[in-house]
């Protein structure tokens, strides 16, 4: 069987992440690499960092694919003089490619926020907390059920040994004692939704990045209730739902799921 090459991975990846549904903002897609080099094993990391690159070298990675973009905002260049550059010299150097799915991944069906969802201990149907018109299964965020009534306490605990462990760990807002079933989450910055989740009628919104002011005046309007927990753990379990794709589709290549924690957040005292 001839090799699997870098577009034809792309092709996979990107039929499960349409890049039509990104933001107009967004940056997704093949930032360096040939397409039609071969591909042979694929590295899924959150953030495009040196300390991903230098995973992805060490195991021999013909492929990154991450959720975060390299340069979100453009550029003018690539020089190595700036992090971002020595990042682009060192894996074309390499002959490793970088490829991007953001929110074209977080809407998707599966996407960032199902993986999330699991991950905290979701069961059965999840519907998206903010669908699309025009499909409404897919959107932002997810709402499912728990598998039994527990408290708010209780639910925390679970989320936390759930996901990856950071120096943010997960913030409360609530009772502990508050009864919980119903759920909504959002991986990665969830301020925008605070009005969705309450309008959902669930009883807690877990998702990350959480600013002082919005919380604290969806608390005093009467909640639900707020998980806050790192925006790198709410989106890491996503790369293993990614990494499935392709061994779903018979993409016959090595795929590894990066441990690296690249939360920005590095030590809480």
């Amino acid at each position: 069987m001839a090799a699997w090459t870098l577009i034809d991975v792309i092709d996979v990846l990107e039929a499960a992440y349409p890049p039509a549904r990104a933001e107009s903002w967004d940056a997704v897609g093949l930032v360096c690499g040939d397409p039609a080099q071969p591909v042979e094993k694929v590295l899924f990391a959150v953030d495009p960092v040196a300390a991903v690159a230098d995973e992805a070298v060490a195991w021999g990675a013909d492929l990154i694919v991450t959720h975060h973009p390299l340069y979100l905002r453009g550029t003018t260049t690539v020089a190595a003089t700036t992090p971002k550059g020595r990042l682009v010299h060192r894996l074309i150097k390499n002959d490793i490619a970088l490829f991007t799915a953001h929110t074209n991944a977080d809407v998707a069906n599966p996407g960032v926020s199902d993986a999330l969802a699991r991950a905290v201990g979701l069961t059965g149907d999840l519907v998206p907390l903010q669908p699309f018109p025009d499909d409404p299964w897919r959107g932002l965020g997810r709402i499912g059920d728990l598998p039994q009534e527990t408290t708010l306490g209780e639910f925390a605990a679970q989320a936390a040994a759930g996901l990856p462990a950071t120096s943010w760990g997960i913030r409360v807002a609530g009772e502990p004692s508050r009864r919980v079933t119903r759920v909504a989450v959002s991986g990665g910055a969830g301020d925008s939704l605070l009005a969705t989740a309450r309008a959902a009628g669930v009883d807690v919104f877990l998702t990350a990045d959480l600013r002082h002011h919005p919380a604290s005046e969806f608390m005093e309007a009467g909640g639900p209730a707020l998980i806050d927990a790192a925006h790198w753990a709410t989106e890491w379990p996503w790369l293993d739902s990614a990494a499935s794709i392709l061994t779903a589709k018979g993409v016959n290549v090595e795929t590894r799921v990066s441990a690296t924690v690249t939360d920005a957040w590095t030590r809480g005292y």
